[in-house]
Formats: C-alpha cells, sequence, structure tokens
C-alpha cells in the first residue's frame, strides 16, 4: 500500500478542467487500471483537525490491517481541504481528473460535502462520506454513486430529542452552528421532541466565545440545553458553560463532547449525555478490535469519526473482492458496496433504499475509564435499526 498526501491550494488547478463523465458508460477513467486508487478528502488543519486526524486515522489503520485492499496493489492519497468549500471542490476534481482515484472518502463537514458531491459522483467516481450526511442527499438528491458510512444528519440529534422527550422536558433552549449540519441538527431535535422552546440561536462557524449565548440560557432558566458544536467549538462551549456555573440545567448534545474534544474538556464534560451511533465500550469483537489496535497505534481513544472511516476502508474492501477487482463494471460495484459484507465496530449494519446506513443509536454520557482516559460510554439503545426520515424521498428503489 503507498500513500501520499497532497497538500494543495485551490489556485493549483484550473477553473476550466471538465467535470463530465469521462469515460463510457459512467466508467471513471482510472478503473481499468490494477492499482486501487482512493483520495482521502478530510479537514486536517485549523480548529476542527482533530475530526479529520480521527478520520484520517481510522481509515489507515484498516487500511494497514488489510494489507491491499480489495487485493489490488493501493494507493492511497490524503489532502487537507482546511475547511474551505472551493478547495474542497477543485480538490476533488484534482483527485478524478489527474489522480483517477477508484474512491472518493470524505470528508467531515457537511458544507464540504455539498462542494464535492457533484465533481465526483456525476464523473462516476464512487464518493463515500465518513461523516457529512446532509438530508438532501438522503432524500431526493440521492445518488448510486454516494454511499455514507455514518448516517443523516438529523438521526443523533433525534436521539436527543426523544430522550429529552423521555425526560418531560417543556422549555429547552437550542443553539447550533449556523449551516446546513447546523440546521439539520435542530431540524433532527424538534423531529423527535415535542415541548417547547425556550431560545434557538445559530452561531457562527467557527466561533468559539459562548458568552452572549450562555448568558441567554442562564436568563431563560430552561429545563435543559441541546446544541451541536463540533471540535474546538465543543470545546470552548463546554468550558465555559462549566466556568458559568450552569450545572444545574442539564447539558444535552451530539457531536459536542465525544473522544475529539474530551481530552481537552476532561472533568469539566464527565457526566454529560449526548446521543450517537456507536460509543468505544459497545459490547462486540470486532469493536473491542478495532479501539484495542486503534488506542495501541495512535494513543487515543477512537472517537465516532475514525470508527465510521475505519469501516469506509472495509466497506471498499469487501466490494472489490466481491467483483474480483473489475472496477469497470459499476452496477456490479455497486451492487457490492450495497451487500455491507463486513463486521462494523458499531454491530448491525445494512444499507437503506438511500444508501445511508440502518443502524441501533445509543444515549451516552462522557465518562473517565479505568486507564485514566477520557470516553463516552454507551447507556441505553434509544433507536434500534432506525431508518433515516428522508429514505422515501430517494427513489433509487425501496428499503
Amino acid at each position: 500500500m503507498t500513500t501520499k498526501t497532497l497538500l494543495m491550494a485551490s489556485t493549483m488547478l484550473s477553473l476550466g478542467l471538465a467535470t463530465a463523465a469521462t469515460a463510457q458508460d459512467d466508467v471513471p477513467a482510472g478503473a481499468e487500471d490494477d492499482v486501487l486508487k482512493i483520495g482521502l478528502i478530510y479537514t486536517l488543519s485549523g480548529p476542527a483537525a482533530a475530526l479529520g486526524e480521527q478520520a484520517r486515522n481510522g481509515f489507515m489503520l484498516a487500511a494497514e490491517q488489510i494489507g491491499e485492499i480489495g487485493g489490488m496493489e493501493t494507493e492511497i492519497v490524503v489532502i487537507d481541504d482546511e475547511q474551505r468549500p472551493d478547495k474542497a471542490a477543485d480538490d476533488a476534481r484534482e483527485l478524478v481528473q489527474r489522480e483517477e482515484v477508484d474512491f472518493v472518502v470524505g470528508p467531515i463537514f457537511s458544507n464540504i460535502l455539498v462542494a464535492i458531491h457533484q465533481p465526483v459522483v456525476e464523473t462516476g467516481t464512487i464518493l463515500i462520506s465518513t461523516n457529512a450526511g446532509t438530508s438532501n442527499f438522503a432524500g431526493a438528491d440521492c445518488h448510486p454513486n454516494f454511499f455514507v458510512t455514518s448516517y443523516q444528519n438529523d438521526q443523533n440529534h433525534e436521539v436527543m430529542g426523544a430522550y429529552a422527550e423521555q425526560q418531560g422536558y417543556q422549555n429547552v433552549f437550542l443553539m447550533a452552528p449556523n449551516y446546513q449540519a447546523g440546521k439539520d441538527s435542530l431540524a433532527g431535535f424538534k423531529h423527535s421532541y415535542t415541548g417547547g422552546v425556550a431560545g434557538e440561536v445559530f452561531t457562527e462557524l467557527g466561533q468559539l466565545d459562548f458568552s452572549s449565548e450562555l448568558a441567554q440560557v442562564a436568563a431563560f432558566q430552561p429545563d435543559a440545553l441541546f446544541t451541536f458544536m463540533p471540535g474546538g467549538m465543543g470545546v470552548n462551549l463546554v468550558k465555559q458553560y462549566d466556568q458559568a456555573g450552569l450545572s444545574s440545567v442539564p447539558f444535552l448534545s451530539a457531536f459536542t463532547v465525544d473522544e475529539t474534544t474530551l481530552p481537552a474538556t476532561q472533568d469539566a464534560a464527565v457526566g454529560l449525555l449526548g446521543g450517537a451511533n456507536w460509543a468505544p465500550d459497545l459490547e462486540n469483537e470486532a469493536n473491542a478490535a478495532f479501539v484495542e489496535a486503534y488506542i495501541e497505534q495512535y494513543d487515543a481513544v477512537p472517537a465516532t469519526y475514525a470508527m465510521q472511516a475505519y469501516d469506509a476502508a472495509q466497506l471498499i474492501d469487501s466490494a472489490v473482492r466481491k467483483v474480483g477487482g473489475d472496477l469497470t463494471d459499476r452496477d456490479a460495484l455497486r451492487a457490492a458496496l450495497k451487500e455491507a459484507d463486513f463486521d462494523s465496530p458499531r454491530g448491525d449494519f445494512s444499507f437503506g433504499n438511500n444508501n445511508f446506513p440502518i443502524q441501533d443509536f445509543y444515549l451516552t454520557e462522557a465518562v473517565k475509564r479505568e486507564d485514566g482516559r477520557f470516553a463516552t460510554s454507551a447507556r441505553e439503545v434509544i433507536f434500534d435499526d432506525y431508518v433515516d426520515t428522508y429514505a422515501d424521498q430517494c427513489e433509487m428503489g425501496a428499503s
């Protein structure tokens, strides 16, 4: 397996590059090569770098364990999108047209997914999102060349809405960044929560000072706060929430208290609840092996980002082996991907009609492990074999 890292500036690419399908019957230019080429697009710099690093590490761990993915000589190209949609779109064209990759894997953020989706899937190349899962791509804009190993954006937030409903909360303060995933998060929460809303605030993406918003929470004294603040945003929010003495207001979140933020928030986050499709302490053989190997390799507890990317590598391996390395038969390759014939650390995993996962979702709690590391722990199953609510808008076929 060969790995090369490209740190590409958007100025390196010509905007005049063609984006039409490159070969007959939507077969990418590199599909007939003997080398399997995979491009990873993740945010690997800036405040959210920890998220992309977890995803990259999870994919590379699986790749190293497999050796030759799909039984083929494998080359992996890693790109830092710098959390810039314009750069990411150019990077995607670079991967498809010059690097002639067979698969593009990533990204972390939904606005990046929106930017790279068309440049990848319309050329016949398979795009596998290991994190972002916007509602339009799960529904009306679903595409046979687009697969997701994470979730539909709303779902983890729906977990917390259902939990708030269970607890009888009637006055919840909602807060998320002002971009598509932030909007999906609050829509997801309200999909399973019927109580009142004390306040609803959209912050700037990348905001690190939440004093104004927390002052509103203190003034409203809601039954609970629900928030989605990934990466560095989540670190600062949890610390400032703790410093503001708001422990009387239950803190509910998704992608805010996890293995990417807990090394920084530590005790300030212990006991805070979240919604997730996985936790490091799920009891199954595949998960135990994955978590142990990740900690040994990277000296850190894996987050969901790592697990979902790990599964993407396993998914590609299983599908390419099923077609005997023949990547020119796109229908056969897509059918092989759809079978999802691998053991996921999350347990049960299958694809719905929209190529989004059908899986379980959990209430999680931040804990301090026996080894002194901080992690999330699964407390109860909230949704079993859950199909996202947009699948019936996808016309690719019945699930």
